[in-house]
Protein backbone atom coordinates (compact mmCIF):
# COMPACT_ATOMS: atom_id res chain seq x y z
CA UNK A 1 0.00 0.00 0.00
CA UNK A 2 1.19 3.51 -1.04
CA UNK A 3 2.14 5.69 2.17
CA UNK A 4 -0.32 8.11 1.55
CA UNK A 5 -2.83 5.84 0.91
CA UNK A 6 -2.40 4.10 4.36
CA UNK A 7 -2.07 7.58 6.05
CA UNK A 8 -5.87 8.30 4.86
CA UNK A 9 -6.69 5.36 6.80
CA UNK A 10 -4.75 6.17 10.02
CA UNK A 11 -6.15 9.78 9.40
CA UNK A 12 -9.60 7.95 9.36
CA UNK A 13 -8.99 5.41 12.39
CA UNK A 14 -7.81 8.64 14.64
CA UNK A 15 -10.56 10.88 13.28
CA UNK A 16 -13.40 8.30 14.16
CA UNK A 17 -11.53 7.71 18.19
CA UNK A 18 -11.95 11.18 18.05
CA UNK A 19 -15.92 11.25 18.02
CA UNK A 20 -16.41 8.32 19.38
CA UNK A 21 -13.82 8.44 22.46
CA UNK A 22 -13.98 12.10 22.35
CA UNK A 23 -10.17 12.55 22.05
CA UNK A 24 -8.33 15.34 21.21
CA UNK A 25 -7.12 14.54 17.69
CA UNK A 26 -3.22 15.06 18.99
CA UNK A 27 -3.74 12.06 21.90
CA UNK A 28 -5.58 10.13 19.37
CA UNK A 29 -3.31 10.27 16.73
CA UNK A 30 -0.37 9.67 19.18
CA UNK A 31 -2.52 6.81 20.94
CA UNK A 32 -2.89 5.21 17.49
CA UNK A 33 0.54 5.44 16.63
CA UNK A 34 1.68 3.75 19.91
CA UNK A 35 -0.78 1.09 19.50
CA UNK A 36 -0.01 0.86 15.43
CA UNK A 37 3.63 2.11 14.72
CA UNK A 38 3.83 3.90 10.89
CA UNK A 39 6.49 4.55 8.62
CA UNK A 40 7.85 8.29 9.45
CA UNK A 41 6.02 9.29 6.13
CA UNK A 42 2.51 7.65 6.75
CA UNK A 43 2.59 9.18 10.67
CA UNK A 44 3.40 12.99 9.15
CA UNK A 45 0.75 12.88 6.23
CA UNK A 46 -1.57 11.43 8.52
CA UNK A 47 -0.85 14.01 10.97
CA UNK A 48 -1.10 17.22 8.82
CA UNK A 49 -4.56 14.99 7.13
CA UNK A 50 -5.75 15.37 10.86
CA UNK A 51 -4.42 18.96 12.11
CA UNK A 52 -6.00 20.70 8.61
CA UNK A 53 -9.32 18.67 9.04
CA UNK A 54 -9.61 20.05 12.79
CA UNK A 55 -8.74 23.33 12.11
CA UNK A 56 -11.00 23.35 9.45
CA UNK A 57 -14.17 21.43 10.67
CA UNK A 58 -16.42 23.54 10.88
CA UNK A 59 -16.45 25.13 7.21
CA UNK A 60 -15.88 21.45 5.82
CA UNK A 61 -18.86 20.46 7.45
CA UNK A 62 -20.62 23.43 6.05
CA UNK A 63 -19.45 22.32 2.71
CA UNK A 64 -20.28 18.66 3.19
CA UNK A 65 -23.58 19.37 4.49
CA UNK A 66 -25.07 21.57 1.14
CA UNK A 67 -24.44 18.47 -1.13
CA UNK A 68 -25.75 16.05 1.46
CA UNK A 69 -29.57 15.85 0.51
CA UNK A 70 -32.14 15.67 3.49
CA UNK A 71 -29.43 14.26 6.18
CA UNK A 72 -27.95 16.29 8.77
CA UNK A 73 -24.30 15.94 9.11
CA UNK A 74 -24.82 14.42 12.38
CA UNK A 75 -26.78 11.63 11.20
CA UNK A 76 -24.08 10.65 8.58
CA UNK A 77 -22.31 6.97 9.52
CA UNK A 78 -18.60 8.48 11.33
CA UNK A 79 -16.98 6.38 8.73
CA UNK A 80 -18.35 8.52 5.24
CA UNK A 81 -18.66 11.73 7.59
CA UNK A 82 -15.07 11.40 8.32
CA UNK A 83 -14.51 9.82 4.44
CA UNK A 84 -16.00 12.88 3.10
CA UNK A 85 -13.97 15.39 5.54
CA UNK A 86 -10.75 13.78 4.54
CA UNK A 87 -11.14 14.25 0.94
CA UNK A 88 -13.36 17.53 0.96
CA UNK A 89 -10.05 18.75 3.14
CA UNK A 90 -7.93 17.46 0.15
CA UNK A 91 -10.27 19.16 -2.63
CA UNK A 92 -10.47 22.60 -1.22
CA UNK A 93 -6.91 22.64 1.35
CA UNK A 94 -4.18 20.90 -0.54
CA UNK A 95 -2.49 21.69 -4.05
CA UNK A 96 -0.28 18.19 -4.91
CA UNK A 97 -2.80 15.69 -4.81
CA UNK A 98 -5.34 15.63 -8.42
CA UNK A 99 -8.76 15.47 -7.33
CA UNK A 100 -9.04 12.00 -8.93
CA UNK A 101 -6.61 10.77 -6.44
CA UNK A 102 -8.44 12.34 -3.51
CA UNK A 103 -12.11 10.98 -4.63
CA UNK A 104 -10.31 7.22 -5.65
CA UNK A 105 -9.01 7.20 -2.32
CA UNK A 106 -12.02 8.16 -0.71
CA UNK A 107 -13.88 5.86 -2.53
CA UNK A 108 -11.78 2.65 -1.60
CA UNK A 109 -11.83 4.07 2.19
CA UNK A 110 -15.57 3.72 1.64
CA UNK A 111 -15.15 0.07 0.09
CA UNK A 112 -12.96 -0.86 3.08
CA UNK A 113 -14.44 0.56 6.28
CA UNK A 114 -18.09 1.43 5.42
CA UNK A 115 -21.30 0.09 4.83
CA UNK A 116 -22.33 -1.48 1.39
CA UNK A 117 -23.85 2.16 -0.05
CA UNK A 118 -21.05 3.65 1.42
CA UNK A 119 -19.04 3.75 -1.66
CA UNK A 120 -21.77 5.25 -4.09
CA UNK A 121 -22.28 7.74 -1.90
CA UNK A 122 -18.96 9.13 -0.84
CA UNK A 123 -18.40 9.27 -4.64
CA UNK A 124 -22.12 11.29 -5.64
CA UNK A 125 -21.26 13.84 -2.67
CA UNK A 126 -17.32 14.76 -3.32
CA UNK A 127 -18.31 14.68 -7.02
CA UNK A 128 -20.68 17.23 -6.77
CA UNK A 129 -18.21 19.30 -4.07
CA UNK A 130 -15.54 18.65 -6.73
CA UNK A 131 -17.56 20.54 -9.52
CA UNK A 132 -18.50 22.94 -7.75
CA UNK A 133 -16.11 24.10 -4.94
CA UNK A 134 -12.86 22.95 -5.91
CA UNK A 135 -10.36 25.32 -6.74
CA UNK A 136 -8.93 22.90 -8.74
CA UNK A 137 -12.03 21.98 -10.97
CA UNK A 138 -10.03 23.13 -13.65
CA UNK A 139 -7.32 20.03 -13.91
CA UNK A 140 -7.05 18.53 -17.07
CA UNK A 141 -8.08 15.13 -15.95
CA UNK A 142 -11.53 16.04 -15.24
CA UNK A 143 -12.32 18.61 -18.53
CA UNK A 144 -14.92 17.14 -20.31
CA UNK A 145 -14.27 16.01 -23.90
Amino acid sequence: MRFRSKARECALCVLYQTEVARMEPDEALSNYLDNNPQKKEVAHFSSLLIRGIHSNIASLDLIIKKYVKNWEIERLAIIDRNILRIACFELLYTEDIPPKVSINEAIELAKKFGDIDSPRFVNGVLDKIYKTESPKREDSAFKQK
